[in-house]
C-alpha cells in the first residue's frame, strides 16, 4: 500500500503583538525624551583632566557666556513658576498664565527683568535670535542675578524641601572678573560649594 504523503505547512508566527509592544515602546520614547536646548549663553568651556557627573535633578547653573553676559537656569517647572511669579512681585511686573507656562519651560534665559515680558511674548521659533543681554549681576542696587539665585532656592525648599545643587559653567576665554562677579553672588548667600563645567581634557600620550 502507498504510504500516504502529509502536506507541508509553513509555520505561521502571528506578529500583532509584536508589533503592539514595538509601537508602545516607540511611543514611550518619544513621550519621555528631552529634546536638546540650544544654550543662549554659547559659553565654550575649558578642558579638565578629572571627570565627575553632575546631577540632572535639583541643580542651579551659572553661565557665563561670550562678553561676560550671565545666564541661568534651574531645575522644576512649578519651581520656575513659584520664583517669576515672586521676581514679579519684587519688579512690579505682573505675568498672564501663558507667560508663566512658557518660562516654566524655559532651561536657560539671561534677560533683565524689564525685558523679561518681551522675552516670554517672543514667539518660540523667533527665540533664538532674541538678542539676550544677561541677568544683571554688578551692581549692589540691582543685582537681578542674586535675587533669581535667592528666589529660586527658596521656592525649591517650599516646594521640595531641598536645596539645589549649584554648577558653573564659564566660557573658557573669560578673563577672571567675570567669573569673580558671581562668585561674589554666591558668597553673600553663604554658597561656598559648587561644581565647575568642564569639558574632558584628552589623556596625554605615553
Amino acid at each position: 500500500m502507498p504510504r500516504v504523503k502529509v502536506a507541508r505547512k509553513s509555520t505561521a508566527i502571528d506578529m500583532t503583538a509584536m508589533c503592539d509592544v514595538a509601537f508602545l515602546l516607540l511611543t514611550f520614547f518619544i513621550l519621555t525624551a528631552k529634546p536638546k536646548v540650544e544654550d543662549p549663553s554659547k559659553a565654550e568651556v575649558p578642558p579638565s583632566s578629572k571627570e565627575v557627573t553632575i546631577p540632572e535633578d535639583n541643580v542651579l547653573m551659572i553661565s557665563i557666556g561670550k562678553g561676560g553676559k550671565i545666564f541661568l537656569g534651574f531645575s522644576g517647572n512649578d519651581v520656575r513658576t513659584e520664583a517669576l511669579k515672586t521676581m514679579g512681585e519684587k519688579y512690579g511686573t505682573s505675568f498672564t498664565p501663558a507667560e508663566l507656562n512658557k518660562f516654566a519651560n524655559t532651561e536657560i534665559f539671561g534677560v533683565p527683568m524689564k525685558q523679561m515680558k518681551q522675552f516670554l511674548n517672543t514667539p518660540s521659533d523667533q527665540m533664538k535670535n532674541f538678542a539676550q543681554d544677561g541677568i544683571p549681576a554688578d551692581t549692589t542696587i540691582n543685582n537681578e542675578l542674586s535675587q533669581w539665585i535667592l528666589t529660586a532656592r527658596q521656592a525649591d525648599r517650599a516646594l521640595h524641601g531641598k536645596d539645589f545643587s549649584v554648577a558653573i559653567k564659564g566660557d573658557r576665554l573669560q578673563e577672571y572678573p567675570s567669573v569673580n562677579t558671581v562668585l561674589s553672588v554666591l558668597g553673600h548667600q553663604k554658597l561656598f560649594k559648587y561644581d565647575l563645567i568642564t569639558t574632558l581634557r584628552a589623556a596625554p600620550k605615553k
